[in-house]
């Protein structure tokens, strides 16, 4: 999804959830300013779709949770939330809270031309702050392939890149599929002028 600035006052986040609730539309809280967030594509949706059933089906009875773009998260240590395209988490605390989770493990963002820079850029340089976070899932949608920023036992991330054929690996909740599960009923479309 894409963020767009939809207001010029700055907003506390008791004041953003008030705002917010009488809004037709989503916004994210960066820094204070509100962002509305856009719609996607078919293809976004289908990527989203297809990894919250295949990731809500692994963590069945575990005890974590699956979040789809309709669950905030709250960035840790500021007043910002965001709303990512899928988020999990297995920490009981983000049990205390109905409007957001703060303590995911993985999060999933589907990629668009538009937020792409973003999203490996100064939206992870955010999350990466978050202690519990291991997988940071960063999802093609105009191509086969996915990038996973993963933080290791010494705590440094790490880039994992994985493209068609490949099996992905989500160590974060211990699950490796075919990426091309992933891509079930995704339609790329072709570019002008190719045969």
């Amino acid at each position: 999804m894409i963020a767009v600035r939809d207001n010029d006052r700055y907003f506390t986040p008791a004041e953003y959830f008030a705002w917010e609730a009488k809004q037709l539309e989503k916004h994210e809280l960066i820094d204070g300013r509100v962002y509305a967030m856009s719609g996607g594509t078919r293809n976004h949706s289908d990527i989203s779709g297809n990894m919250m059933t295949m990731i809500k089906t692994h963590l069945r009875g575990s005890g974590c949770k699956v979040y789809n773009s309709d669950c905030r998260l709250h960035i840790i240590g500021t007043g910002n939330f965001t709303y990512p395209d899928l988020s999990v988490t297995c920490d009981k605390r983000d049990r205390e809270h109905s409007l957001y989770i703060t303590y995911p493990c993985l999060i999933v963002e589907v990629l668009s031309e538009t937020t792409e820079a973003y999203d490996r850029g100064k939206k992870f340089e955010k999350y990466r702050r978050n202690p519990n976070l291991i997988d940071y899932i960063l999802v093609s949608s105009e191509e086969i392939g996915i990038d996973i920023y993963h933080k290791n036992e010494a705590g440094d991330w790490v880039i994992l890149n994985y493209r068609a054929g490949d099996r992905v690996e989500f160590k974060s909740i211990d699950l490796t599929v075919a990426i091309e599960q992933v891509y079930e009923e995704v339609i790329f479309d072709e570019l002008p002028g190719a045969d």
